[in-house]
């Protein structure tokens, strides 16, 4: 018989947790048929060969390089044969019950072209599941720690919905890509991932050409899914640990330039970069007078010549670098 549903995770270094995420679907799947796609992108410990090995019914496509997110999963789109499609990430556990009630929701109402899961720390603690289009005021307010401060309002906890109750289900701009079902016909309509989005952004850009064909964006809180975070990330051990952290920052600056030009034109992008561009300025100069400080100066010295950096290769947020990044 057809799957109902093709689970697509994107494997980079994560061999034990996404021996355990496999696992773990296996166990919490419920009634729903489904078929396993598995990217692998270049991974150096093995993963593939763990797949390969112990989870022989799953389709393992591997990459020779590391493709990123975006152009990983677009991929497993190409191969899916199920009415649903769910992004699964490697550190990412279904709950009980999780996967069922998705498709549930999913049929119920046709007009829903994507829906999130609560996610929540391996300690239960809430992570932003339903969230806001970034923008200009977004940025500014996280930033500037007004979101923090005040997460409780509904203006300045706009961005992540800080402010909303996390038991109630709601409709909602985007939702993470940790947990994320598609029905497969809206994923044909719309089109795949942007591929100029190595990592970072590609479900924002993606949930917002779902709600521009007219369909919405549901986050259930009955849906729970344990997501670890960062995993592959913490995997570059070729770099050492400053080099990882710029590494993953210059990323999420490209992407946040190729975002904003895409969908809010030059002057946005200009905007968001000298928003950015000050803000790390200043804290450089005000942990610059003390020297229990200046590390946290040479650090924010470092970020704004990462962004700089990020303008120029991306040439304002108009081309993406070429892959791997």
């Amino acid at each position: 018989m057809e799957p109902e549903v093709s689970i697509i995770i994107v494997s980079f270094n994560t061999c034990q947790l996404l021996k355990e995420c496999l696992q773990t679907l296996a166990q919490k799947a419920g009634d729903i048929r489904y078929e396993t796609i598995i990217i692998d992108n270049a991974s150096q410990d093995g993963s593939a060969e763990m797949v390969a090995q112990e989870f022989p019914q799953v389709k393992l496509i591997r990459s020779s390089i590391n493709l990123g997110f975006a152009a990983a999963n677009n991929l497993g789109f190409a191969q899916a044969r199920g009415d649903y499609v769910v992004l699964l990430n490697s550190d990412a556990f279904l709950k009980p019950q999780a996967l069922p009630r998705a498709v549930a929701y999913m049929r119920a109402d046709p007009t829903i072209g994507a829906g999130g899961a609560r996610l929540i720390g391996s300690d239960g603690s809430w992570q932003p599941s339903a969230r806001q289009f970034p923008s200009i005021l977004n940025h500014f307010l996280a930033l500037s720690g007004l979101a923090a401060k005040y997460h409780r309002s509904r203006f300045f906890g706009r961005a992540d919905r800080t402010w909303a109750d996390h038991n109630q289900a709601a409709e909602t701009d985007w939702v993470p890509g940790a947990f994320l079902i598609i029905p497969r016909r809206v994923l044909e309509q719309v089109g795949y991932f942007d591929e100029q989005f190595f990592l970072y952004y590609e479900e924002v850009d993606l949930c917002k050409r779902i709600k521009a064909a007219g369909y919405k964006i549901w986050y259930w809180p009955d849906v729970v899914v344990v997501h670890l975070g960062g995993e592959s990330s913490k995997t570059l051990t070729q770099l050492n640990f400053s080099a990882v952290g710029k590494q993953v920052s210059l990323w999420q600056m490209r992407s946040a330039l190729l975002f904003y030009r895409k969908h809010y034109g030059a002057l946005s992008t200009w905007l968001w970069m000298q928003l950015e561009s000050r803000w790390y300025g200043l804290r450089a100069w005000k942990n610059n007078f003390r020297q229990a400080t200046q590390p946290k100066s040479a650090y924010f010295k470092m970020m704004q010549q990462l962004l700089r950096q990020a303008w120029q290769e991306t040439q304002g947020g108009r081309i993406s670098p070429p892959r791997p990044w």
